[in-house]
């Protein structure tokens, strides 16, 4: 091995010397094209490319390394968190702009290879705020022709956004952070997007191609709009060097193996928040109580599940519950608050409390800030064309303000004086939106005023549990877990909805420990319904259920919780791992999903979203099984068992949803 490695610092040399523009490495060649200025990239034979180039903004001007009149290229060897490779950067140079310099990571065994690009003004400062590492005029035919597909991934999770899988018929899709374009029929497809997320929000545009394949494909920093919450620009980085976000570029096999992948190369370079204990499990005031919380009522679910449900199979394998406080928490006293807090701990739970740090709901400016009297509301606002910024009902504040800084360190005082130990941080997107100026003035763009924000927040609150409701999938290394999709309650359509997102976005929980599927409701639903939500809540991750459990809560909710809460198999399944999809060409969700544990036991979930009985026949191989074996299949629901092989065929009940154990026999 040493001297296979020796010998590869000795070819890299000579590549130096030879001021060499092209490296070969294990599965991938990187190389310049002349005709076509700009760089080809093959991998195992396999033409991704043949003119990537990067693009920035000076101003209102587009620039590109095709406008460059010089360029010079050296190779050297790599050894970093990512492995060991090669690092082929070209240094464009003219007297009219700045120098750019544009780097190409290349790890020989790996799927994917990493690319970035710097601008350096020389004396003077650069600005901008585009920089594009990849820019590719025109796709080659990447896939094979049958039902190829586009993946939107939003931004963040807020007003009821949805993923979507589109067939390749769109004039022009936008997707925030990472895209995936897939075949699914032999399942092959590639995967772009930023492994960074200090600086920049990270747009990729699709544009039109034919049913086969997308025509143009740029992967830019600097994406600011509707869906990013925006309503200006996004702020320009500016210094004597300013660098664009590091781009992730793949071809996998199986576009879900590449999906998990990219999620692990964002995992390297920013880890993810880990919790020792196990998942959660519990209950949230929001999904029934909401505003009719009170310190009494908030008892009495305590007890309920000491009673009822933690010593009837609902706890995590630590043996424990939740119980978690949402908004109206701020009508207790302190001293409500500390017995709550009392209260759930003799009954071996861990008690949970509510806060939206990056929000003013009064939207008085001239209020006083109570935790940082020296203030009033208006001075922290992040303001847009001198206006405030306005999302669901609450205006943004400015998470780099010395006032949220204050307001951080008291309310993590009462939480920690009262003794909580988990929190549920919510409509955290007002944090990161573009302004017209932060307080501190070393930030200038929307995700850098949020990542000060975020960092303020571990500091404060990091030893407890942190959740995240409505917030950007990016960053995510300041929270252990995050609802994969927000306010969904007790209904088909809900199920639906949480599902949508985990459809596409499963891959999360390599980025956050665990994904939520937000809190399980069950009452004014059919039982058909309960069975979907508490599925849809066990093969997703956090296992959070919202019923009024109180006195005054309705006895058939309480007997609906007894019921469907209770099923250790079902239970067993809820171990914080989310399930994969099986098939990405859903017209709007999937309803077929996998996993497969270390010990060769699968799980399999299907649902029925629709008012009518519905009969499916899956094939093993598709769900990632060998067809020429024998199985035998438990429905975890239900109880009953059958033999299967090389298919299972199954028959849901309208609204309703299966849930297989299936074991090699």
């Amino acid at each position: 091995m040493k001297l296979i490695n020796l010998n590869l610092l000795l070819l890299l040399a000579l590549l130096v010397s030879c001021g060499e523009s092209s490296v070969s490495s294990g599965k991938w060649t990187v190389s310049y094209d002349q005709v076509q200025k700009g760089h080809r990239i093959e991998k195992e034979n396999q033409l991704l490319s043949d003119g990537v180039y990067a693009s920035y903004k000076l101003g209102n001007k587009l620039v590109t390394t095709r406008d460059y009149k010089k360029s010079s290229s050296k190779v050297t060897a790599i050894s970093d968190a990512f492995g060991q490779g090669s690092l082929l950067q070209v240094t464009y140079t003219d007297s009219n702009l700045p120098t750019l310099v544009q780097s190409f990571y290349i790890y020989p065994e790996k799927d994917y290879l990493l690319t970035e690009f710097t601008l350096q003004g020389g004396a003077a400062d650069v600005e901008s705020n585009y920089m594009a590492p990849v820019t590719i005029d025109r796709m080659p035919a990447v896939l094979a022709e049958g039902d190829n597909r586009a993946l939107f991934q939003p931004f963040d999770n807020d007003c009821w956004i949805r993923y979507q899988s589109h067939p390749l018929t769109f004039d022009q899709l936008r997707s925030y952070e990472v895209a995936t374009v897939f075949n699914n029929d032999d399942r092959k497809g590639f995967v772009i997007g930023s492994v960074e997320h200090s600086d920049w929000k990270t747009g990729i545009d699709m544009g039109k191609g034919d049913r086969n394949n997308i025509g143009s494909l740029v992967c830019f920093g600097g994406v600011a709009d509707s869906l990013t919450r925006d309503s200006k620009a996004h702020g320009a980085l500016k210094g004597k060097m300013v660098k664009s976000p590091k781009v992730f570029f793949g071809i996998f096999n199986d576009w879900r193996a590449g999906l998990e992948e990219y999620g692990k190369a964002n995992a390297v370079v920013a880890p993810v928040k880990r919790w020792p204990g196990a998942v959660t499990f519990g209950w949230n005031s929001w999904g029934a109580l909401q505003f009719r919380l009170n310190h009494q009522n908030a008892i009495e679910v305590s007890d309920f599940f000491k009673e009822n449900l933690q010593n009837n199979h609902f706890v995590n394998t630590d043996g424990n519950v939740t119980i978690g406080l949402d908004s109206g928490w701020n009508s207790f006293t302190e001293e409500e608050l500390k017995d709550f807090v009392n209260h759930c701990t003799a009954n071996g739970q861990i008690p949970g409390v509510y806060w939206t740090p990056f929000t003013d709901w009064g939207k008085h400016p001239e209020r006083t800030i109570k935790d940082a009297p020296d203030y009033k509301f208006q001075d922290v606002y992040l303001y847009a064309n001198g206006q405030p910024q306005e999302l669901d009902g609450a205006y943004a504040i400015d998470p780099t303000h010395p006032a949220i800084e204050e307001m951080m360190k008291k309310t993590s005082d009462l939480f920690r004086r009262c003794g909580f130990k988990y929190v549920k941080m919510d409509f955290m997107t007002h944090g990161a939106m573009e302004a017209d100026k932060w307080y501190n003035p070393e930030i200038r763009t929307g995700i850098q005023g949020y990542n000060y924000g975020m960092q303020l927040l571990n500091k404060y609150f990091g030893d407890m549990y942190l959740n995240l409701s409505i917030s950007p999938v990016f960053p995510a290394h300041y929270a252990n877990s995050r609802r994969i999709a927000c306010d969904a309650w007790n209904k088909i359509k809900d199920t639906e909805y949480t599902l949508n997102a985990l459809s596409y976005g499963w891959w999360q929980d390599e980025v956050y420990q665990y994904n939520d599927a937000d809190h399980l409701v069950l009452r004014e639903a059919t039982e058909g319904e309960n069975r979907a939500r508490i599925t849809s809540g066990a093969i997703t991750g956090l296992y959070i259920v919202g019923d009024d459990f109180s006195k005054g809560g309705k006895q058939i909710d309480k007997d609906r919780a007894l019921k469907f809460l209770t099923n250790p198999d079902v239970n067993a399944v809820a171990k914080g791992v989310s399930f994969s999809p099986v098939e990405g060409n859903g017209e709007k969700s999937e309803h077929q999903f996998i996993h497969h544990d270390a010990d060769g036991t699968s799980y399999f979930a299907i649902f029925n979203y629709s008012e009518d009985e519905m009969n499916a026949t899956i094939s093993l191989e598709r769900m990632g099984l060998d067809p020429a074996a024998n199985y035998q299949a438990k429905e975890l629901w239900s109880g009953n068992e059958q033999p299967v092989k090389e298919k299972l065929t199954v028959t849901v009940p309208a609204k309703d949803a299966l849930l297989y154990k299936i074991r090699n026999n």
